[in-house]
Formats: structure tokens, C-alpha cells, sequence
């Protein structure tokens, strides 16, 4: 089999070395090399470090829509092209190249959570469970119809980062066991049932606000699904703090108007929410370095009574 790879992030990678075992790469096409860090230096993604890696061709268009680049990918006569979180919506002369088409590792239990984050959304509306569906691709928002879907539990602490982790796993087992057997036809697609697909918006920086006026095992599991980008965060005393890290305190009653600290000591720090409360167990002040709860409670940066998000 001869397989293109489209993948950019770290949750890709372990998908590209379970097809490079199974399967000869002629090309990796992943996004450009971006800015990053402190000195804004050009980084590339991961997806390109583990190609190099492995002596494999890597491709980076600034458009994938041009003659130019579908032309390409025909010319590598691929059979198929399988893609895990490019990060940009292919034409229908690229979806049409490979002999078999373009197939789509998209993690989320389709049809829910279509769209660019899929995993974040998930933990932030308290989801028990996800997974990763192999599809076959077409022009429209990850509307394709699926082969196979491999689930996995939500851990009720369980961040974004920590899930992106085991999806990633996930996704190198869907390309082990079902990729060959859906290229060949030995699967056979479903169709989507598109009057229950819900979506997946691109994430921004505004997202990551807290609403106290949750309930508190929402607000947990928003911060938790915001980690590490765009990160969960709110005000104290006219500062932006991030919150890093939060339990359930409370899932029921009312300690207090929403986004009061109840109790800063030693023990830790409570904030109250629209119903229950959460401990805060981590958190950064803007311009400051992460601390523990009971380190922002001993520099004075939380008392209780503050109110946050005020």
C-alpha cells in the first residue's frame, strides 16, 4: 500500500509511525514552520521532525488549494492519503487524488463534535466517553461516512493534554487494525446520522474565560478541557489569573455568590459557583510563575471573600 500522510501536531505522530510500519510513505505534507517561544524562532511541528526522523519526503504549502499542489499529490500515486489534524480543509481535486481517496482519523465519536477540537469541547460539556473514527473524507466539515469507531472513557479529572495523549494512542491502533482492511474494501463506510452531529468550533483565546455561575462540575470540567490552550483563567482583585488545576468541592448548595472565595488557609483554597464549589488547586497570576493553591493563599494573592471574575 502506498499512503500519503497529512498530520501537523504531536497527536498525530503516533499515527504516522503505525502507518509507516504498514505501509510505504511517499510523502508527508504537514503545515509550516511557525514562530515560537520566547525568541519567536521558526519551530517545526512534530509531524515534520518524526519524517525527517524516518528519511521520509515532507511537503509544507502555504495553499493546498492550487493546481499546483492537487498535481502533486496525483503524482504520487498513492492508494490512499490518510489524514489526522492537518489543520486545513483539503479541495475536492486533493480528496480525490489517491485511488481510495482521502481517509480521516478524527477523534471524537462522530457524528458529535465535528470540527477543529473535537477533544477539548468534549471534557468542557462533561462527556464520559470519546474516541476516534476512521472515515472516509469529503467536502464537507468531517460529514463523511465512518468505518470504524474505537471508544475510550473520559476520566472525570482528565485534562485535554492528558486525553490528546491517549487519542493519539488510540488513533496508531485504528491505523494497525482497520486501515488496510477499509483501503482494500474489506470495510464498508456508514453513512453519518447528520440530524445528530453537533459541532466542534475552532478554539479562541475568550474561550478559556470562567463562568462562575456554573455549576461547580462544570466549571471543573471546563478548566480541565481548556488545559493547556487556551487555558482557563479569570480575574483577582482587577488581575488575570490562570486557573491550572481544580477539584470538585461541592456538586451541590450554595456556598456563596459565584466566584467568592469561601475559605483560603492552609487546607487550600474554595471558590463558590452557581451551584457547589470547586478547590482551586493551581493557578498563575499574570506575570507571575505557577503556584499551589496554598502558595497564592500564603502571598496574600487569594483571601477569602474575594471575589473572582469580579
Amino acid at each position: 500500500m502506498r499512503a500519503l500522510f497529512f498530520g501537523t501536531p504531536a497527536i498525530s505522530v503516533p499515527a504516522l509511525d503505525a502507518l509507516h510500519a504498514i505501509a510505504e510513505i511517499p510523502l508527508v505534507v504537514c503545515q509550516p514552520d511557525r514562530p515560537a517561544g520566547r525568541g519567536l524562532e521558526l519551530r517545526a511541528p512534530p509531524v515534520k521532525q518524526r519524517a525527517l526522523e524516518l528519511g521520509l519526503r515532507v511537503e509544507q504549502p502555504l495553499k493546498v488549494k492550487t493546481p499546483d499542489f492537487a498535481r502533486l499529490i496525483a503524482e504520487t500515486n498513492a492508494d490512499v492519503a490518510l489524514v489526522i489534524a492537518y489543520g486545513r480543509i483539503l479541495p475536492k481535486a486533493v480528496l480525490d487524488a489517491p485511488r481510495r481517496g482521502c481517509m480521516n482519523l478524527h477523534a471524537s465519536i462522530l457524528p458529535k463534535y465535528r470540527g477543529a477540537a473535537p477533544i477539548t469541547w468534549a471534557i468542557v460539556n462533561g462527556e464520559r466517553e470519546t474516541g476516534v473514527c476512521l472515515m472516509q473524507m469529503d467536502e464537507g466539515m468531517d460529514t463523511g461516512p465512518v468505518y470504524t469507531t474505537h471508544r475510550i472513557p473520559i476520566g472525570e479529572d482528565t485534562t485535554a493534554d492528558e486525553l490528546y495523549v491517549e487519542l493519539g494512542a488510540l488513533a496508531a491502533r485504528v491505523v494497525r487494525e482497520d486501515l488496510l482492511r477499509a483501503v482494500s474494501g474489506d470495510l464498508v463506510a456508514a453513512p453519518q446520522e447528520h440530524a445528530a452531529a453537533t459541532m466542534a468550533p475552532m478554539l479562541e483565546k475568550e474561550h478559556g474565560r470562567i463562568d462562575w455561575s456554573k455549576p461547580a462540575r462544570a466549571v471543573h470540567d471546563h478548566v480541565r478541557g481548556m488545559t493547556s490552550w487556551p487555558g482557563a483563567f479569570t480575574t483577582c482583585a482587577g488581575k488575570g489569573l490562570k486557573v491550572l488545576a481544580t477539584r470538585v468541592a461541592l456538586e451541590q448548595g450554595v456556598r456563596g455568590a459565584p466566584g467568592t472565595v469561601t475559605a483560603a488557609d492552609k487546607g487550600g483554597v474554595e471558590v463558590a459557583c452557581g451551584a457547589g464549589s470547586i478547590t482551586l488547586v493551581r493557578g498563575q497570576l499574570e506575570g507571575r510563575k505557577p503556584l499551589s493553591a496554598q502558595e497564592l493563599v500564603a502571598g496574600r494573592a487569594l483571601t477569602k471573600g474575594m471575589i473572582l471574575g469580579a
